[in-house]
């Protein structure tokens, strides 16, 4: 039988989506409308998953589209100054721009402001994905975004195919963005299609309710996700904690508190913390725990891809902090 926890440990990833420029306003806790001066970093949710693992150990190769003018050349130049690979990262014309967040950094009345016109990432194609060499790599992460308009859902539904025949772990982070999507009912039975294709699927509580087509049974639905063999989904809650469901056991984990400056990039953090963890053998708890600090670590920051962890850095943070909120685990 097919175990993915073992693929995993190749630490040897191709993720597939967006990589952008975020604007944050300078310095921290000044707002958007009174800012003077900004700086500039990498964004996008798939490029942060893949700095993240690589500032760990890991070894990643992003596949998207960016735009064929200096945003995306900046993108492209700061990808390999962290070290992800950009060999299947297509320079595309004809209007596509890439994504660009304008946001502050202060968690009250927080503001980001979000431009996707003409994106860039929904022109990636099925020649695209059909090229990658996949037995290269342990495992395929894919986020919800990818999804959300064609050409890029074709090809990556097709990425999944070719990555599961290949051998490949898949890894599913929901992702789920509402103003990408043409309706929440595309939305609901695509995403869903994706998640029921996958070995590891990590969300959030709106979610897995919106997975689940109502309120209050996103628990359910990770939950019933956990069922097939070998599948992993962690359904996590904000400063509530996690349940993580494994082979029909369940396990709650809390969070570590910090002072939050920058509430954008969590999700990001905490999957680099938490792949990169079960790359290593590590078990699910430990997994999941080094995800929540992970993710800690980078609300603490400004910025996404710039404020993730280093493994040196985490296991640092680990060792000072006094530990997670309690845990309603039996363990």
């Amino acid at each position: 039988m097919f175990n993915a926890l073992e693929s995993i440990k190749r630490n040897r990833f191709a993720v597939l989506g967006r990589a952008g420029m975020d604007f944050y306003a300078d310095p921290p806790g000044v707002s958007l409308e009174s800012a003077s001066r900004f700086t500039a970093c990498l964004g996008g949710s798939s490029a942060n998953i893949a700095v993240a693992i690589v500032k760990h150990g890991g070894a990643c190769s992003l596949i998207t589209s960016v735009s064929d003018d200096a945003i995306g050349r900046f993108c492209l130049n700061e990808l390999a100054r962290y070290g992800v690979d950009c060999t299947h990262v297509r320079s595309v014309s004809g209007g596509a721009s890439n994504s660009l967040a304008v946001a502050d950094s202060k968690p009250e009345g927080h503001q980001c402001v979000l431009y996707r016109n003409g994106a860039a990432d929904f022109r990636m194609n099925r020649d695209d994905v059909a090229e990658v060499d996949y037995a290269s790599f342990g495992a395929l992460i894919t986020t919800g975004t990818v999804f959300a308009a064609e050409p890029s859902r074709g090809a990556a539904f097709l990425s999944l195919d070719i990555a599961r025949q290949s051998g490949l772990a898949l890894v599913f982070d929901i992702d789920y963005r509402p103003y990408s999507w043409t309706s929440p009912e595309v939305a609901a039975e695509t995403l869903s299609r994706a998640g029921e294709m996958c070995d590891v699927i990590i969300g959030n509580d709106v979610e897995f309710d919106f997975m689940a087509g109502e309120n209050g049974k996103g628990l359910e639905k990770a939950r019933e996700l956990a069922k097939a063999p070998n599948r992993i989904s962690v359904y996590k809650m904000g400063h509530r904690g996690a349940i993580t469901f494994s082979q029909e056991k369940e396990m709650r984990t809390g969070v570590y508190e910090v002072n939050v400056i920058n509430p954008i990039g969590a999700g990001d953090g905490f999957m680099g913390g938490f792949i990169s963890a079960l790359a290593d053998g590590r078990p699910l708890k430990e997994c999941v725990l080094r995800g929540s600090a992970s993710a800690a670590i980078v609300v603490n920051r400004v910025g996404c891809s710039q404020a993730m962890p280093t493994a040196r850095e985490l296991d640092e943070f680990l060792a000072k902090h006094p530990g997670p909120t309690t845990q309603l685990d039996e363990d």
